[in-house]
């Protein structure tokens, strides 16, 4: 296998290596995912994550297969595992029935999403004014694609540009990606932000300090309709009230051709310890008596919540979402 390097994925010696998020901020740790249980492994336990770049790790790993001279049977019966260890991100299932069967290999599903992230990058930088404070949710730069994101890019994208910005970041509970990966992102950056408590976006918009809200999706259903991170529905509510623009950005490779709007998409249930404490580089905290815990990986806010959504293709606002013009680009 020809070397690949990303933020958090790289190819080194016939070796796939990925950046274990579970451990971010405080260490930067590599870990090998080459065989097909350790990559299982960090999907399922979100050492890798990020709809796009989940998609293409397990592309990697069936392509150092094809590689390894693995039969064509095993492979597919390898693609078929790798395709329920995260049943709500999309973009894994497309890239792995990309690489089975359109025979498109790892590393131009990896060029592909880069070249998509600078797109969506450049048409949702036109959204943003100088001197907007953007609210965001959940991580959806660079450690969740193998380019410089989706709706961090186009944040990213505006920096660059000079606009003078400031991002409140949600600490996203339960696993804190606001927290522990934007944050991290953004210092990188050099890129102003402030932390905030997920609860407390209402207040900050009340009192108009928050002039748009840029999101991720892990899969666009065909009327617009879209799965994100949980309490992603609940700012698009909030977003309503306090008229204040509402996006999501997202490339053609998480529209799930077969979901035809936002009932059709399945919610992932997590492990309740996620939720009764908390893990990471710090340890394993537990600070609830064992109780009964609802813990979904995602909610799904409607279309008619959407400001619009933020394609590679082009912006498709709340009209013609609604109007399902998001079928004329497949």
């Amino acid at each position: 296998m020809e070397n690949f390097s990303s933020l958090a994925l790289k190819i080194e010696d016939n070796q796939i290596y990925l950046l274990d998020q579970q451990l971010l901020p405080h260490k930067e740790e590599w870990i090998n995912c080459s065989k097909l249980e350790d990559m299982i492994s960090a999907i399922k336990n979100l050492k890798v994550r990020g709809a796009p770049l989940i998609g293409i790790a397990a592309a990697f790993l069936l392509e150092k297969l094809k590689e390894d001279g693995v039969s064509p049977d095993k492979i597919k019966e390898s693609a078929s595992v790798l395709r329920e260890s995260r049943p709500t991100a999309v973009n894994l299932m497309n890239a792995i029935d990309r690489v089975i069967e359109n025979d498109i290999s790892a590393y131009e599903l990896a060029q592909e999403d880069i070249e998509l992230c600078m797109r969506m990058g450049e048409i949702g930088a036109h959204l943003i004014e100088d001197g907007d404070n953007i609210l965001t949710h959940c991580n959806t730069g660079g450690l969740a694609t193998v380019g410089r994101g989706t709706a961090l890019g186009v944040i990213q994208t505006a920096w660059e540009q000079g606009k003078k910005i400031h991002v409140f970041v949600d600490e996203t509970r339960p696993l804190l990606q606001g927290g522990r990966l934007t944050t991290w992102e953004l210092k990188k950056l050099g890129i102003p932000y402030t932390l905030i408590c997920d609860n407390m976006a209402a207040t900050l918009m009340r009192d108009k300090r928050i002039q748009k809200v840029f999101v991720g999706a892990d899969r666009v259903a065909l009327n617009g309709d879209f799965a994100n991170k949980i309490g992603t529905y609940n700012l698009s509510i909030l977003c309503q009230y306090h008229q204040i623009p509402f996006y999501t950005v997202a490339p053609f490779t998480t529209i799930d051709k077969d979901c035809f709007n936002g009932e059709d998409i399945e919610i992932e249930q997590r492990n309740p310890k996620e939720v009764l404490g908390v893990k990471g580089s710090f340890g394993d905290i537990q600070w609830s008596p064992d109780s009964e815990v609802y813990n979904p990986a995602f909610d799904v806010s409607p279309a008619k919540n959407l400001t619009g959504i933020v394609f590679d293709f082009g912006l498709l606002d709340q009209k013609q979402l609604l109007n399902d013009e998001i079928k004329s680009y497949l």
